[in-house]
Order: C-alpha cells, then sequence, then structure tokens
C-alpha cells in the first residue's frame, strides 16, 4: 500500500515537471538544465549523486589525461547533458515529426545505415547510454522502420508505461530486458528487427572486453543473436551539437554510425567474443567525441574477471 501510494506520488511529481517542460522553449530549457545540473551537482551530498563513482570512471577510462579540476567540470556538464535529454524526450513528442526532422538532425556519415536499412536483412541497432540514445530510434520509428526496444522494466509501474507509450508512438515495440529473450527471438525469426544499448555491466558470467582499455563484463547475448539469425549490427550514436536557438526551432543533433557489422565477415574463431569486442570499440569511439554526454554516473566496470587459480602438483608420500 504504501509503495504504491510513493509511486503514484512520483509520478504526479514528474507528470508535473513533463508539463512544465513541454511549455517551455528550447533555450528556456537549456537553463533550467543547468540550474537543476548545478543544485545536484553543487548543492547535494556528493554520496547522493555518486560523484565519486563518476570521479573515478572518468579516471578509469581516460587515465591522466584529465585534471581533476577538469574532471569536476565534465561532471557538472555531465549532469546538464542528462536533464537536457529529459527534456528533449519530453518536447520531441511534438518536435520530433516525418515533416521537421531534418531541420534538426545532421546526418554523419549515415551511407552504411542506408544499406543495412535496404539489405532485406535484420538489423540490429546499438547505442549506449551517449547522447541522447532515444532519438535514434525514434528516428527510425518515424522512418517506417519499426523495431523492437529492448529495455529494463522500471520500478515504478506508472512511469514505465510513460515511457511504454513514448516509445511505441513512433510504432516500436517495447521488449523487457529482463525474460524477454524469447520476444526478441520470436520477432527476428518473422524477420524484425531489434534495437537495445550495449553498455551495461553483464555480471561475473558476461564476456569480458575492453572498454577504455579496461576488461568490462559485456553482454554476449548480443553477438549470439546475430549470428543466429543473421542480422546486421548498427552501431550509433545522437550527439547534441552546439546550440544555435536563433536559427533552429529546436535542438541539434548530430546522428552516425560507428560501425556496421556484419557476421558474414567474421573470421575470427571466437565470432562471439569478435563481435562484442567491435561494437563495444566502436562505443567507445563515439564517446570520445564527447565524453560529457556519456552517463558515467553508471559502474561500468563494476564486474571482474575471474583469476583461475592453478592447482599445484601434489606431492607423492615417500
Amino acid at each position: 500500500m504504501l509503495l504504491s501510494i510513493r509511486h503514484r506520488l512520483e509520478f504526479l511529481v514528474f507528470q508535473t515537471l513533463v508539463c512544465i517542460v513541454d511549455c517551455l522553449s528550447p533555450r528556456a530549457s537549456a537553463r533550467l538544465a543547468e540550474q537543476l545540473a548545478w543544485f545536484i551537482h553543487y548543492g547535494l551530498p556528493r554520496k547522493w549523486t555518486r560523484y565519486q563513482v563518476a570521479y573515478e570512471n572518468v579516471k578509469l577510462a581516460f587515465g591522466e589525461q584529465y585534471c581533476d579540476a577538469e574532471i569536476e567540470v565534465l561532471v557538472y556538464r555531465m549532469w546538464i547533458h542528462l536533464f537536457r535529454t529529459v527534456a528533449e524526450i519530453v518536447q520531441s513528442i511534438r518536435k520530433l515529426h516525418i515533416h521537421s526532422y531534418r531541420q534538426s538532425v545532421q546526418f554523419a556519415d549515415f551511407t552504411r545505415t542506408n544499406e543495412a536499412v535496404c539489405s532485406g536483412r535484420r538489423v540490429i541497432l546499438l547505442g549506449g547510454h551517449f547522447g541522447n540514445w532515444e532519438i535514434g530510434p525514434s528516428l527510425f520509428g518515424i522512418w517506417g522502420f519499426p523495431m523492437g526496444i529492448v529495455a529494463r522494466e522500471l520500478d515504478n509501474p506508472y512511469l514505465h508505461q510513460w515511457f511504454r507509450r513514448y516509445r511505441e508512438l513512433t510504432g516500436h515495440r517495447l521488449m523487457m530486458k529482463s525474460g524477454g529473450y524469447d520476444d526478441m527471438t520470436a520477432l527476428l525469426e518473422l524477420g524484425g528487427n531489434l534495437g537495445m544499448l550495449c553498455d551495461q555491466d553483464a555480471g561475473p558470467r558476461g564476456l569480458f572486453v575492453d572498454f577504455f582499455g579496461r576488461p568490462a563484463s559485456t553482454f554476449k547475448s548480443i553477438a549470439l543473436l546475430a549470428l543466429e539469425y543473421d542480422a546486421l549490427i548498427i552501431v550509433g550514436y545522437a550527439i547534441r551539437r552546439p546550440d544555435s536557438f536563433d536559427d533552429s526551432p529546436w535542438v541539434n543533433f548530430e546522428v552516425g554510425c560507428d560501425a556496421l557489422i556484419d557476421p558474414r565477415t567474421i573470421t575470427s574463431s571466437d565470432p562471439v567474443g569478435e563481435i562484442t569486442r567491435q561494437f563495444t570499440t566502436a562505443l567507445e569511439q563515439a564517446i570520445r567525441r564527447a565524453p560529457e554526454q556519456y552517463f558515467w554516473v553508471h559502474r561500468r566496470w563494476k564486474s571482474e574477471p575471474r583469476v583461475r587459480q592453478k592447482t599445484q602438483p601434489q606431492r607423492l608420500a615417500g
């Protein structure tokens, strides 16, 4: 009962913020994001905001490339980016349509993506918690290319339903990450396509591949699905470009493809590992372009590879 009341109150606050943000101009939304980010970053205790996790992740990824003061600014800008992303998700319902997206989106090296979409083969669209990770799938839906969008079920059922409606607004179908593997395979068997994020910790049983030079546990299911169903993998991104509110009616994004992985071309003796390494490396390349637009508070290196113990030969008694 108490949990249900809390969920309703959380959703009431969320809906209130949605109504406020939806009434704001893009410039005003950006200023609000800056104010909220300042409060989160400088106004709250650091242990509440997982600053230490973000700091350590940036340090692990870039080493001595950034000093402490630069990491401080990067994490602050990350919060600005996250609040702006939420505002863009809300406003995209009105702003992002088939007749308007060209005013806000600039495409970078999109030839490979077009070829993949027009190939007649199944496609798995991959991204990470980088840039505005909802814009890419929305564009594919607008273009009439529906997918099964794989996501984690939110703890709050009311918030979960809101995001379900949002993601399915452009023709996609939401699939649960937990327990939804059969739904994914069923969709692929019918010739459908999938969209998912590939930068979450997969636990101790995941496949460990280098991410920013350090082993990170990664889900091997992506590569297994691509191999089994002969699906092309598109590693895409949507980066927010410098603001030009005077010239554009909304936010400017650069949408591109960092890698197109064809399982038919994999010659490695370990195709699952090779595909996983390739899409992880592609995501890293994208993040390096705008590191402040990555979700550094996610514990990407939480799991550590198991170290096999060497058995010592037993001495014979005698």
